[in-house]
Formats: structure tokens, C-alpha cells, sequence
């Protein structure tokens, strides 16, 4: 009788009603469920994950949206409007770039810790940002004849104005997402990409009805406007006001700041030239139409990357936070993001005809190979990025600027070389030898980089 008893209350717990003996099938299956379950809810109660799906999410979403924004571009103007308009919307990017020295990821990193000292590092960052892309915006404009005589039509007075207006707000946009970041309000990085991409869709099929030529520059513009206002009513209002309330101390760290924030501009600046000369030199060698079909291209393939450094984004925040779980929080992002960007580059790499066919059947027919290969690329770029944000918790400076310095030189030259012989194709080759060249060196000094920081604290 005791043998039975002991029996009955040691056994596990019935899943089923099957007479099977314990332990069946169906309750393995019960407990992968549960299993799975528990993950999931570990999974959504850890910021560094959850945070970095939502900025995933609100990346992706936003390339998707702008996709859509694209297709309808193909629809309404031609393809050396599109190609041109690209071009000149990437030379914004570029002029942005310049002159905000990479503030945007400096809030990621030291708005976690700045407590009363938010507001001020904020305004700091937006004013030097915004007058100095102005600036770098208006020496572009000077040199136009020289460096890019095909973007002419942007010396005229309306357009020259709004080309400078734009490169500062495109310095604020990035900004204020940085901001937010820091500050954990992921969820208004996604609202705020979401209505910056609706507007902008609103925007160019009013500027198509009344058949404005320059409709793309304006509902860019138009849309980056309304998005600034949204984002900073929040962050000013209540996101920070609750951070500095819920951390009265904080110190002030301008040399720190200043310091990180020029290693850091040095390093994205090699980024952002190669994502920017790469189109002018499609548009130089092969024409606007060409340029449309790459452009096209690699906005598809980008989706990866940027879903990858936003997510990158929250491992910053949370290495800041918790700088002793570094090498755990890194190497959960690392598998979590290969995962994922594996799976999506297998669907591309298949769909990579249908999904450029909705553009129209030229795009599907000049732009698959360099999608698949750039597609392929983003691979190896997971852990180019694992690394660079690993560098910027630990404040690494020489990790920080060679990776992306030699990403930069490789990809550019390698283009420069490969672009005359085998047109499109020979970007896509380039930028997935560069990446490879790139990543090989990290991963077999992963466990060097890859470390908690001296102190207890970043």
C-alpha cells in the first residue's frame, strides 16, 4: 500500500486523458509548451529584448511603409526622376551625417545616466547638430558644379532652401529617435516612424494630383516636419521630465561626452560616405535609370541592417544600465539577431524577383542579383554590429573607428573595381566581400572584444 501511495504522489501531473503510461507523448508536448511558454514570458519581461523588437519593429515597419512609399514613386514619376531624387535625398542623409557628429547613438549611450542633466545634453546635441548639417548643406550646394552636376536643379532658391532646412531636420529626426531610445520610450520610436511614413505617403500622392515635379523632395520634407513636432512634444513633455524626477543626480559629463562623441563620428562617418558615394557612383557610371534599380535594391536589403542596429540600440541602453552583464546581454543579441536576419534573408534571397517585380519589371530584372548578393551581406554584418555596439558600452575607440573605417575602405574600393565589369551585380559583390572581410577577424577575436568592462560601472 505505501509503495503506491508514494507512487501516486511522486508521478508527474497528467496533461492528458490517453491511458498511455506517464511519461507519454503528449506530455512532452506539454511540457515543450510550457517550456516555450516560460521563454516567451522571459522573454518579453527583458528590456534588452523587448525593447530591441519594438525598435526592430518600428525599423522594419518603416521600410516597409517606405517601400510602399517607392512603389508609388515608380507609379507616379519616372525612373531618372526617382533615380535623381534618390540621390538627392541620400546627399541630405550625407550632409546630415556630417554635421550632426553622430549624437544621435551619443544619446543612446550617456542618456541613461545623464538624470538631471537630460534636458540640457538633448538641446546641446540639437543645436549643434542642426546648424552644423546646415552648413555642411550649404557648402554642398556650392560645389554642386563640381562633385555632382546631375543634382543642378537643387541650386535654384526654393529648392536650395528646403535641400539646407532638410539636412538640419533630418539631424533632429535622428536625434530626437536617440533621445527616446535612451530614455526606454521605445514604443514612441515606433509610433513616430509610423506617422512619419504615413505623412510622407499622404504628402507625395497630393504633390503626383497636382503634378509637382519635385513631389518626392517635398513630401519628404513635408512629412520629416510634422514627425519632429510629434516626437518632441513627447520627449520634452514627458519623457524627460520623468527620467530627471526619477534620477535627481546624474553627472555631468561633457569631456566624456566630447571625447566618445568625436571616436564615434569618426567611425559612422565611414559608414553613412559608404551608403552614400555607392549611389552616386551607380548614377556616374550607369545613369539615373540604373541608380532607380539600385536604390531600389538596397532599400530592401538595408531593412536587415537597420532592424539589426536598432535592436543594436537597446543593447547599448542596457550594457549602460547593467555594464557587468555585457558579455551575456551581447551574446544573446548576436544568436536572437542571426536567427532571425538568416530567416529573412533565405525568403529574400528566393522572393528577390517577385518582391522588386512590384516596383515593375525592370527592377525585377536589373535589381535581383544585387539584392540576393546584398541580402547574402547582411549575414556577417549581425556580428560587424554586435561589435560596434559592444565597443561603444565599453568605450573601446580603436575597435569602434577600425571597424566601420575598414567596412568603409572595402566596400568603397572593392565597388570602384568591381562596378565597370559587372554593372549592379558588382556592388552586391562588394559589399558581401567587405562584410566577410570584416567579420572573419572579429569572430575569431570574439572572446578578446567581447568583455565586461574593469569597472562595476560604464
Amino acid at each position: 500500500m505505501i509503495p503506491e501511495l508514494t507512487r501516486r504522489r511522486t508521478a508527474p501531473a497528467r496533461a492528458c486523458s490517453c491511458p498511455l503510461p506517464l511519461p507519454c507523448e503528449c506530455t512532452y508536448r506539454a511540457l515543450l509548451r510550457a517550456r516555450a511558454t516560460a521563454m516567451l514570458r522571459r522573454t518579453a519581461g527583458e528590456p534588452l529584448l523587448r525593447n530591441g523588437h519594438i525598435l526592430a519593429a518600428s525599423a522594419v515597419l518603416a521600410a516597409g511603409l517606405g517601400a510602399l512609399f517607392w512603389i508609388f514613386a515608380t507609379r507616379w514619376y519616372s525612373a531618372e526622376t526617382v533615380g535623381t531624387s534618390y540621390a538627392a535625398l541620400s546627399v541630405a542623409a550625407l550632409m546630415s551625417a556630417l554635421g550632426r557628429f553622430n549624437l544621435g547613438d551619443v544619446l543612446v549611450r550617456f542618456v541613461p545616466r545623464a538624470g538631471r542633466h537630460t534636458g540640457r545634453l538633448v538641446l546641446k546635441c540639437y543645436a549643434i547638430a542642426g546648424v552644423f548639417s546646415a552648413l555642411a548643406a550649404c557648402g554642398f550646394l556650392l560645389l554642386i558644379p563640381v562633385i555632382a552636376p546631375s543634382l543642378d536643379f537643387l541650386r535654384s532658391p526654393l529648392l536650395g532652401t528646403a535641400f539646407v532646412i532638410a539636412a538640419a531636420g533630418y539631424s533632429i529626426f535622428d536625434l530626437q529617435d536617440g533621445a527616446l531610445t535612451g530614455l526606454r520610450r521605445t514604443g514612441w520610436v515606433l509610433g513616430e516612424n509610423v506617422i512619419f511614413a504615413a505623412a510622407k505617403a499622404c504628402a507625395l500622392a497630393a504633390c503626383a494630383a497636382l503634378a509637382i515635379g519635385t513631389g518626392i523632395l517635398t513630401s519628404w520634407a513635408v512629412a520629416l516636419v510634422l514627425a519632429i513636432l510629434i516626437a518632441n512634444s513627447v520627449l520634452f513633455r514627458h519623457a524627460i521630465p520623468a527620467h530627471q524626477h526619477a534620477d535627481r543626480e546624474g553627472a555631468p559629463m561633457p569631456g566624456r561626452v566630447k571625447r566618445y562623441a568625436t571616436a564615434d563620428y569618426l567611425g559612422k562617418l565611414a559608414g553613412i560616405t559608404t551608403y552614400t558615394v555607392l549611389p552616386l557612383a551607380v548614377l556616374a557610371h550607369l545613369g539615373a535609370a540604373q541608380n532607380a534599380y539600385y536604390s531600389l535594391a538596397w532599400i530592401i536589403a538595408d531593412t536587415f541592417n537597420i532592424a539589426v542596429l536598432s535592436m543594436g540600440f537597446s543593447l547599448v541602453v542596457e550594457g549602460a544600465h547593467t555594464p557587468e552583464r555585457l558579455p551575456e546581454l551581447a551574446r544573446r543579441m548576436l544568436r536572437h539577431a542571426g536567427l532571425l536576419v538568416l530567416a529573412a534573408t533565405a525568403v529574400v534571397v528566393v522572393a528577390a524577383p517577385w518582391i522588386l517585380s512590384l516596383f515593375g519589371p525592370d527592377y525585377a530584372r536589373y535589381g535581383t542579383p544585387v539584392l540576393r548578393l546584398m541580402a547574402v551581406a547582411s549575414l556577417p554584418t549581425v556580428l560587424i554590429i554586435v561589435a560596434i555596439d559592444v565597443a561603444r558600452v565599453l568605450r573601446n575607440l580603436r575597435l569602434l573607428i577600425g571597424v566601420q573605417a575598414a567596412q568603409c575602405v572595402l566596400t568603397v574600393g572593392l565597388t570602384l573595381v568591381l562596378l565597370p565589369r559587372y554593372g549592379l551585380a558588382g556592388v552586391g559583390l562588394a559589399w558581401l566581400l567587405a562584410c566577410c572581410a570584416v567579420a572573419v577577424p572579429l569572430l575569431l577575436t570574439l572572446p578578446r572584444w567581447m568583455r565586461a568592462p574593469e569597472g562595476s560601472r560604464a
